[in-house]
């Protein structure tokens, strides 16, 4: 590599340092996440005082708001501050638990050894909100340092070849892993060029450049022999190595290393065979889809009234689709469009047809004629036009989260084994690409966010996807 393109490439790389901030601003949303919980709690349990008429004193309140910070202890433990290196999901997973570990923890000391000394009743509210708020304060804290570049670590890609392009394509859409591709090393890409928006800044002999610029090497190179890569490896002085194994297809989450008689294996989880979570998932969606049907029930009248009222025809619009096992069901929604639709759309394509090749790759249209006026852009914008979909959850027939019910026309872009694959688990109200991409979600893109889901399935991705779910239909971000 030339001399004068150095300080060219160490311009680029100073904008990238890992900033100090993140750790400490995800500490104090944690913080004050469980403070607030406490306050919540607090007011619950005085709300519910004519039930409980036990009387509480004021050192039983300071000795619950004390015993809750070692919840942030822990959570530094299971290097949650600031969370690099963690999906989304494994983020949500150590949260979780770490917080039924602490409060379960305090009342058995209290019920065990204090005997009384904090307030059960508040432990239990406040336990209610420290599964909600944390995660969100969490999750705007991380927004706003992402907003601000002040969240992520730089990291250094060993290969440009296929793998190393794709991973530091998602790293770059993906911002929440916190893992900013700084430069490329590879002995055979042109140096001097960008991939990808990354810089190809030199061969592989020039790691040791980057050492004290980059937090983290990640090696893709598929093509290096066994040989080649130990050699590589213990050459490597940064903090973290990882290597990327080539295991295209394979699941990625709740994957575990494995000592193996001086050989190191993975353990691929496969989550779809153990009967016990798909026990779990139906408990699951039990659960939540029950009180959130009986709450929809003055929605779906009032949008019954307004349909009838804009438009003649039944209320609701069914679809036979594909379910679990190849199984032929039945897809109720609201209906928004005119009864009609086909001869309108039709008509559409014949007056503008530039919207056809985008109907086919995205069978989506931003101005769609067949959609009734004012009442069926909201539905569909806020995704309430799914609401009768909650119905065939309690039913089985569906899920919560799972890869969405498409029509037959849709599902005839696949491939026959990738249809019969994605039937493998029930279809959801709500799934992967749902919450990624929205409205602009191509065949491909289906394929590979099902495939994801199907692989690397548990009830912790579906909770996951749950919590993005609402965040998209809150802020109304399209239709699923």
């Amino acid at each position: 590599m030339s001399t004068a393109a150095r300080p060219a490439i160490a311009l680029r790389l100073t904008a990238h340092a890992a900033s100090a901030w993140a750790p400490w601003m995800i500490f104090a949303a944690d913080v004050a996440a469980l403070e607030v919980s406490f306050g919540m709690g607090l007011a619950t349990r005085r709300l519910l005082s004519s039930i409980f008429t036990l009387g509480i004193g004021l050192e039983q309140y300071i000795g619950v708001a004390a015993a809750m910070l070692l919840l942030p202890l822990v959570n530094f433990q299971l290097h949650l501050y600031p969370g690099y290196l963690l999906a989304p999901v494994e983020r949500l997973r150590r949260r979780t638990l770490a917080t039924l570990a602490v409060f379960g923890g305090l009342t058995a000391w209290d019920s065990l050894v204090a005997r009384g000394v904090l307030s059960r009743g508040v432990l239990l509210a406040t336990l209610f909100y420290a599964l909600i708020l944390p995660p969100l304060a969490e999750l705007a804290a991380r927004t706003f340092l992402i907003r601000r570049k002040l969240w992520g670590m730089p990291v250094v890609l060993l290969g440009a070849g296929a793998a190393g392009r794709v991973l530091a394509r998602t790293l770059q859409n993906e911002s929440a892993h916190g893992l900013h591709p700084i430069a490329f090393l590879d002995n055979r890409a042109p140096w001097n060029t960008d991939i990808e928006g990354v810089p190809v800044a030199g061969p592989l002999s020039y790691a040791h450049e980057f050492e004290n610029r980059a937090s983290a090497a990640i090696v893709c190179l598929a093509d290096l022999s066994k040989t080649d890569i130990s050699t590589l490896l213990h050459d490597l002085n940064f903090p973290r190595v990882i290597v990327l194994p080539d295991l295209a297809g394979a699941a990625s989450l709740w994957v575990s290393a494995r000592h193996l008689g001086g050989s190191m294996g993975f353990e691929i989880k496969k989550n779809l065979l153990l009967r016990r979570n798909h026990v779990l998932k139906r408990f699951m969606d039990q659960a939540i889809a029950l009180p959130l049907f009986l709450l929809s029930l003055p929605i779906l009248a009032i949008a019954a009234l307004w349909i009838k009222i804009a438009s003649r025809g039944p209320v609701f619009y069914r679809q036979i689709r594909e379910g679990f096992g190849g199984r032929r069901i039945a897809v109720w929604k609201l209906r928004t469009m005119h009864m009609d639709g086909d001869r309108i759309l039709e008509q559409w394509f014949e007056e503008h047809p530039q919207d056809r090749d985008h109907w086919k790759r995205f069978f989506k249209l931003h101005r769609d004629p067949r959609v009734l006026p004012v009442i069926g852009p909201l539905l569909r914008r806020t995704s309430l036009d799914e609401l009768p979909q909650l119905w065939s959850i309690l039913r089985g027939e569906m899920s919560l989260v799972g890869p969405r019910p498409l029509p037959d026309y849709h599902l005839d872009e696949f491939a026959p084994e990738f249809r019969s694959f994605r039937t493998r688990v029930l279809p959801g109200l709500t799934g992967l690409w749902q919450v990624s991409t929205r409205d602009q979600t191509d065949a491909a893109t289906i394929e590979a966010m099902d495939s994801f889901y199907i692989r690397n399935w548990s009830p912790w991705l579906d909770l996951y996807i749950i919590v993005r779910t609402v965040t998209a239909v809150l802020l109304a971000r399209g239709a699923c």
